[in-house]
């Protein structure tokens, strides 16, 4: 697994942390109970503080994405086909309203937009 911290990027480490290793699990990359780096070793090879690692982590459990096991380490959760699902619908909805917002610049109404989506199809 690899993480890259992004000093320039204005979100915070540990979102960037969180972020990366959510998006390993959601594609598959990480499968159910794979384990994790530990926290402090992740700490370690990004040169980061324990704390950052630790609430990175504590919000992916949160969400459902890892479980921890005392004394073992941190591991993928079982997925969650409704959790997934909330992160596909909301990435769509993202998409929705870029793919709005470029149309109304290029003149494109909501038929246009169908027709150019039905296109695809063929």
């Amino acid at each position: 697994m690899h993480i890259f911290i992004d000093n320039k990027s204005g979100a915070p480490i540990y979102d960037q942390i969180y972020t990366q290793i959510k998006n390993l699990i959601i594609s598959g990359e990480l499968a159910e109970n794979d384990s994790l780096p530990s926290i402090r070793g992740l700490a370690k090879d990004l040169r980061i503080s324990v704390v950052t690692t630790k609430r990175a982590y504590d919000e992916l459990e949160r969400q459902g994405f890892i479980y921890t096991l005392p004394a073992k380490g941190s591991f993928v959760a079982p997925k969650n086909t409704e959790l997934l699902r909330e992160e596909n619908l909301k990435k769509i909805e993202d998409h929705i309203a870029e793919i709005k917002q470029l149309a109304a610049s290029c003149g494109l109404g909501i038929n246009d937009i169908i027709m150019m989506l039905t296109l695809g199809d063929e």
